[in-house]
């Protein structure tokens, strides 16, 4: 799932694994079949990939089971919001379900970067209003690389963990 926003010009937001099974190989060009509703993929072990089978084509069924998936992601000058998939429990939105970390990049010509500059900005306060979290983060800033982890319970009584991974460019006026 790809959360994001525009604010002015620049675009930005993250990503959320789905909350699959782990496949024999890495998964992508998911498509859902007009006919029967179904998402299918394909995969192949390519460079960099942890998953070694050499190829696979695969369906995910659709359940009525919560995916419990944030869907949009607001950055605001105090905190950001989280829109959920489905509902959650309320007493499970509370700061300490939620754990944000920071980090800047080095860009060189090399692939890939460490981490630099690591760093957790406390959440002090979570609001839920529907299926919006709230988070009040006071030392939230523009960061190339972000990630908010959250702990919650479903309506169904199910515990979770999702994280979200997000850049946040802009905080709006």
């Amino acid at each position: 799932v790809v959360p994001h926003e525009t604010i002015g010009e620049q675009r930005q937001g993250g990503l959320c694994e789905l909350p699959l099974k782990q496949f024999p190989t890495g998964i992508m060009r998911g498509r859902f079949h007009p006919g029967d509703g179904q998402l299918y993929g394909c995969g192949m072990f390519a460079w960099a990939g942890s998953q070694r089978k050499a190829g696979g084509f695969y369906r995910i069924r659709k359940t009525e089971q919560p995916a419990n998936l944030p869907t949009e992601i607001n950055a605001t000058k105090s905190g950001v919001t989280l829109t959920l998939s489905d509902s959650v429990d309320a007493k499970s939105i509370k700061p300490d379900a939620f754990r944000v970390k920071a980090w800047d990049l080095k860009r060189t010509r090399n692939y890939g970067s460490k981490h630099y500059n690591e760093r957790e900005w406390k959440v002090t306060k979570a609001v839920l209003n529907g299926n919006k979290v709230t988070l009040t983060i006071p030392d939230l800033e523009p960061t190339w690389g972000m990630s908010i982890e959250m702990k919650l319970t479903g309506k169904n009584g199910e515990k979770f963990t999702r994280v979200i991974h997000n850049s946040i460019f802009e905080l709006p006026e």
